[in-house]
């Protein structure tokens, strides 16, 4: 599989600018937003929800492959059908026009919340710890059930002959160096201080996690150059967790109902990043306690 240039939907978005940059290292890349921008070595203006303009824009980028960032991240800003058909209508459209243009990979942006975490008003539903793959997914709130439909959309497209090799990477809270600065390294992280955060109900159901921003540009290119068959889904954090507790203890009094597979060593992710280091290769490289 030979990957010169990648389209990179979203671009413009919180994540995007960093991934172009990421990318441009190894190939050419073509942005896309609605709006424009001046990022990327080429850009096309185009709506990944209207199927037109998914296949117009792809063709024109005349792409390898397809980073689709091009969704809806805050849900709280839009309605619920909206925030749904951003994700699953997109996700549709870029696969069909992958499909059809003979597209090598597509690195589709899933979420935490398709465990039904980030934006679910009730407690996240854990059966096991550390959280893998196997998991179950139950999201109930639009934006979660819009990442598990995605999801399941690239399965069954995945299972077509001429299918491209698709990979959805499950990711928390992806802050830059200065956020991580202000978030973590300069604030009071004990779980006492954690609790008492607005926040708090989010970061719980979330596992306590994140991920660098470099280290998701990083697993964006990682994802790119996959060449699996199908559909596979991975789930990516930080190496680590965000308060100062050791894990085990963390895991004794937020979840003390929830069964623990395996021991936790010092400050460990709640998430395993195993698949994402088999099928890709890839491993976080970046803590905040560095």
């Amino acid at each position: 599989m030979a990957i010169d240039t990648v389209l990179v939907t979203g671009a413009t978005g919180r994540i995007g600018p960093l991934v172009v940059d990421r990318l441009r290292e190894e190939y050419h890349v073509v942005a896309n937003s609605r709006s424009g921008g001046d990022v990327g070595d080429d850009h096309v203006r185009g709506d990944m929800t209207d199927p037109g303009d998914a296949y117009g824009v792809l063709a024109r980028s005349d792409a390898d492959a397809v980073v689709h960032l091009g969704m809806l991240s805050n849900p709280n800003e839009t309605p619920g059908h909206v925030t749904f058909q951003s994700t699953v209508g997109s996700t549709y459209n870029v696969l069909e026009a992958s499909e059809a243009l003979g597209i090598e990979s597509v690195a589709l942006a899933s979420s935490m919340s398709a465990l039904g975490t980030g934006f679910d008003p009730d407690p996240v539903r854990l059966e096991y710890l550390p959280l893998d793959e196997a998991h179950p997914l139950t999201p109930r709130d639009p934006y979660g059930l819009a990442k598990q439909v995605m999801e399941v959309t690239a399965t069954g497209i995945g299972r077509r002959a001429d299918a491209p090799t698709v990979t959805s990477f499950r990711v928390p809270w992806m802050p830059r160096e200065e956020e991580i600065q202000r978030a973590f390294v300069e604030s009071d992280r004990s779980l006492e201080a954690v609790r008492a955060h607005e926040s708090y109900h989010s970061i719980r159901n979330t596992l306590f996690s994140y991920l660098h921003a470099a280290d998701a540009a990083d697993l964006v290119a990682a994802v790119v150059a996959a060449d699996h068959t199908g559909h596979e889904a991975v789930w990516a954090t930080a190496p680590d967790t965000t308060v100062d507790r050791p894990t085990s203890e963390l895991v004794d009094e937020e979840y003390p109902d929830v069964a623990v597979r395996r021991e936790f060593e010092g400050y460990e992710s709640l998430v395993s990043n195993e698949k994402a280091t088999a099928l890709l290769g890839w491993e976080p490289q970046r803590s905040w306690r560095d």
